[in-house]
């Protein structure tokens, strides 16, 4: 049986491709270290962000409407650093980038080590930036066990 070992990329369809740039390459690039490119696929332009483990790539939408988290589809997409001090850190740099982010803090009601920052990008697509914890750590390191 093929075991998934990751995402490879996941596409967001953007109203603004310009305005979206703007606010991805202070999650993305400034606040998460991902690199950027561009390319065109079928007339349209994108721009894919990534780093060591996938790709985050924006194309413009050709139907436009607000995204609406709690209809069927996503609700939220939620990236993950090594530690809550990063968590605290990638807040505090979106917020000084004019980014709406939430104070980080603990999430108790989630898991004991649960800490986390939300906010959301220009087309309401809510985003989340949380620490990697102890359970997931566990399961990572531990899944051949019984």
């Amino acid at each position: 049986m093929a075991e998934v070992t990751g995402i490879d990329h996941i596409y967001i369809t953007v109203s603004d491709l310009a305005k979206s740039e703007r606010f991805y390459d202070q999650v993305l690039i400034e606040a998460l270290g991902f690199r950027k490119n561009r390319f065109t696929l079928a007339d349209d332009p994108h721009i894919q962000y990534f780093n060591r483990h996938f790709g985050f790539v924006l194309r413009p939408a050709r139907v436009h409407a607000r995204h609406e988290p709690y209809s069927p589809g996503l609700h939220h997409f939620c990236l993950r650093v090594d530690s809550t001090a990063e968590v605290h850190a990638v807040a505090g740099q979106l917020r000084n980038a004019g980014i709406d982010a939430t104070q980080a803090q603990l999430y108790p009601q989630y898991a004991a080590d649960y800490t986390a920052t939300f906010f959301t990008d220009p087309d309401g697509i809510r985003l989340e930036v949380t620490n990697y914890r102890q359970e997931r750590r566990e399961r990572h390191d531990n899944w051949m066990r019984p």
